[in-house]
Order: structure tokens, then C-alpha cells, then sequence
């Protein structure tokens, strides 16, 4: 990942270092289980930690030095290994174990941390939306389908609703945090031909981890629905970023990200304020949605495994979380500093002249007795004339004799209260959540 977009929390997860670290701790966990089981002595499983050398650059450096001999990383790894231990029990290093058996086993420890990353930041943006939904939940603003005035709702409810698309798409990630939680170390075929169930559940228990039926890899759909469940909550982002963005447009003026000392919009026109975090989000959710599907064809392999899904993964893992990490925390900052005009959203609530209250008309009609196509076409072309007249809906429909509404009832049917007297029920969930 550029460093423009990447997290730091992932930068270290994934850092070689960090990797290497992961394959030391899972060649221990299995020296402690053998151990345990009475396969190899207790006391050189206890060297063997004792001894067990510190993952720094010169370690990673050492293992890129001895690859150029092996062409193996893995194999590159278990030689600097035992060499850095340096006592006859390093031979128990690897003992029973193929590559996969660590190589995936310690992905999966680094992809549970990297989602629980993600969801901390999440849990953050969850806050600062739902902080602003419950600010916002009664100012009246345009509603708008097909990016036509449709009927009034509020900014609150707005946020309010893509606060539930957010939680939703928090709780896809926890379940794929669950399914990715898991590490095998049954052997080249998944058969343990050279370990057992029970060394297998021993070692990766210490892990934090649970076995799951493989072949030489870990079934990578487990990794795909990890790809999922980034890619929904990069789609969650998107959809409140183009909703800013749209109602940050010059015509509608109703909202604008924040805008710091110094701060330029634009290097030629002095006056623009552009909503740049939002765009650079829009753009960072179609990165998120491109790794799916690699992480759909990986799950394709020949037989017992191939190794076409390695190089794949070595760019969209660390990748997706850092693009997943960064948006999360910029779509905080966007959403935390969001500046609203109520008076913008009034004044274009008003410019609609009450046309956006046509089916509180309509129904009042249909429930004084009129058919509903008959009340429907009276009150189209009410709003017809109103338009190319320019008048309040309210007036021109109040000319029409077929009409038995009086004044008061129509600005009863026109009150935004009206329209939005049952949205308690959507902040309830808001408050619930304290």
C-alpha cells in the first residue's frame, strides 16, 4: 500500500517482522503441544522458547539471504530458525508440519487481528453517527428519490439510517471474523500422516485458534467472505459519502465537510470548497470491492493446493485493510467535523411549495370518499399548475370546487410534524444502543 492510505496499526501487523513473529509463535505452539502429548521431552520444548530468537530485521534479513538458496521462504525460515536457536532440539522445529500448516495458520492469526482493528475503527465512526443523527433527528430536511424531491424527512433520520447500514455491515465482519479464526496443522494433504487431531487442537488452542478439515491449505472461501464483508463495509462508507457529496453540491448547499486554516478548495478558483474526503472515499470503496474478486478465484485451486492463490494474497490482504482502516478513519473525521445549514434545508424544503405533501392530499381524499385514480389525477394536476405557475400546492388545489378540504386541513396535511410523526420508532434503536 502507498503510505498516502495506509493505517499504521496494519502497517505493523503486516510488516515482515511481525509475519516471521507469527510463524515463530506457531512452530512453538506446536514444540508446546508435542510436549504436552509426551512426543518429544518437556525440557527442549522449554529451550526451545527459552532460546526462541527475537523477530528483528536481521532475523528477516537472514531468512531473505537463505531463500536466495532454498527458493523457499518457508524452508528459508525453519534453516534461520533452528540456526538462531542453536541446540539439538531445534530439530523439532517443523516436526510433523508442512508449510501451509504455518504459513496459514499464521495468516489467520494476523487477519483476526487486522478485523479486530477494523472493528475498533468502525465502533468509532458507529459514534460519531449516531452522536449526529441524534443532534440532527428533528431538522426537517428534503427527502429525495430518483434526485427528485419526493417528501420531507430529517438529516437525523439520514444519518440514522446509515448509522443501521454501518452496524450491519460491522456485524458481517464479526462473522467473518469467526470464520476465519481457525488454523490447521494436519499435514501436506490435510490427512495428519504425520501429526494427530488431538497435537493439532492442542497447539492451536494456545493460538486462539480452532482446527477446521483441510487440505494442505485452509479452504480460502473462509478468506473470501473476509474479502466480503470488507468490500460491504467499504459499500456502507460509499453510500454516506455520496450522500454528503450530493447534498454538498453548490444548488443544494446543505451540508460541507470542515474546512481547516489554510485550506485550499481549488488551485485555481479561490471560492471552491470541495468535499474532498467524501470523493477520496468513493474511490477507496471501489479498491475495497476489486479484491473480491481475486479472493473468489483463490478459492479455486488444483487438487489438494496449488500455490496461485500466495501471490495474490500477499498484495490484497494487507492492502484491504488498509484501505478498509484508512476510510473508516477518515469517514469519522468527515462525519465528526460535518457542517450542516439548516437554513439551506429549509429554504429548499420551501422552494418545493408544498408540492412535497401531494399524497397527504391524495390520501385525505380517498379517505372524504373519491376514487383513487379521480383523487390522484385531481392532485396531479394541481401540482402540474403549481409548477408552471409557481404557486403553493395548498392554493391551487383549494380552487378546485371538487376539493372538500378547507384551509386549515390542507396546512394540517403540509405540516412537516405530520409527515414525520413516526420516526421515534427509528431513534429508538439509536437510544438503545447506549
Amino acid at each position: 500500500m502507498i503510505p498516502r492510505y495506509e493505517d499504521e496499526v496494519i502497517a505493523r501487523l503486516f510488516s515482515d517482522e511481525a509475519r516471521l513473529g507469527r510463524w515463530v509463535d506457531v512452530e512453538l505452539a506446536v514444540t508446546d503441544a508435542l510436549a504436552e502429548l509426551g512426543e518429544i521431552p518437556v525440557a527442549e520444548a522449554s529451550r526451545l522458547r527459552e532460546r526462541a530468537p527475537r523477530v528483528d530485521a536481521a532475523f528477516v534479513a537472514a531468512v531473505e539471504a537463505r531463500e536466495k538458496t532454498t527458493k523457499h521462504d518457508t524452508a528459508a525460515f525453519v534453516d534461520v530458525l533452528q540456526a538462531a536457536i542453536a541446540d539439538p532440539a531445534a530439530r523439532w522445529i517443523h516436526f510433523g508440519l508442512t508449510s501451509s500448516d504455518v504459513v496459514d495458520s499464521a495468516l489467520s492469526l494476523a487477519i483476526v487481528e487486522a478485523i479486530d482493528r477494523t472493528l475498533t475503527l468502525c465502533q468509532g465512526l458507529l459514534e460519531a453517527l449516531r452522536a449526529q443523527a441524534l443532534r440532527y433527528r428533528d431538522l426537517a430536511c428534503l427527502g429525495r428519490t430518483h434526485g427528485m424531491a419526493a417528501e420531507p424527512t430529517t438529516f437525523g433520520a439520514k444519518l440514522a439510517l446509515h448509522w443501521l447500514t454501518l452496524r450491519r455491515a460491522r456485524e458481517r465482519l464479526e462473522r467473518a471474523r469467526s470464520v476465519i479464526a481457525v488454523g490447521k496443522l494436519s499435514g501436506a494433504v490435510g490427512t495428519y500422516s504425520a501429526s494427530s487431531p488431538e497435537l493439532e487442537r492442542r497447539a492451536l488452542a494456545r493460538l486462539g485458534l480452532s482446527p477446521t478439515p483441510a487440505t494442505q491449505v485452509i479452504p480460502r472461501d473462509r478468506h473470501a467472505e473476509v474479502f466480503w464483508a470488507l468490500a460491504s463495509l467499504g459499500a456502507a462508507i460509499e453510500a454516506l459519502a455520496t450522500e454528503l457529496r450530493h447534498l454538498a453540491r453548490s444548488e443544494v448547499g446543505e451540508v460541507a465537510e470542515s474546512f481547516e486554516p489554510g485550506q485550499k478548495g481549488s488551485s485555481a478558483m479561490p471560492h471552491k470548497r470541495n468535499p474532498v474526503l467524501a470523493e477520496r472515499l468513493t474511490g477507496l470503496s471501489r479498491l475495497l470491492r476489486s479484491y473480491v474478486q481475486p479472493a473468489l478465484e483463490d478459492v479455486v485451486l488444483w487438487h489438494e493446493r496449488d500455490i496461485s492463490h500466495s501471490s495474490v494474497e500477499r498484495v490484497i490482504v494487507p492492502d484491504a485493510f488498509h484501505v478498509a482502516c484508512y476510510s473508516l478513519t477518515v469517514a469519522t473525521e468527515v462525519v465528526a467535523g460535518l457542517v450542516v445549514f439548516p437554513d439551506a434545508m429549509a429554504r429548499n424544503l420551501a422552494s418545493t411549495r408544498g408540492l412535497v405533501y401531494s399524497q397527504q392530499i391524495l390520501l385525505e381524499l380517498v379517505r372524504r370518499g373519491l376514487a383513487r385514480d379521480d383523487a390522484y389525477r385531481l392532485v396531479q394536476a394541481a401540482a402540474v399548475r403549481a409548477l408552471e405557475e409557481r404557486r403553493d400546492l395548498r392554493e391551487v388545489i383549494a380552487e378546485d370546487e371538487r376539493v372538500p378540504l378547507g384551509a386549515s386541513e390542507l396546512a394540517t396535511l403540509t405540516a412537516p410534524d405530520r409527515v414525520l410523526r413516526h420516526l421515534g420508532q427509528l431513534f429508538r434503536l439509536l437510544e438503545e444502543e447506549q
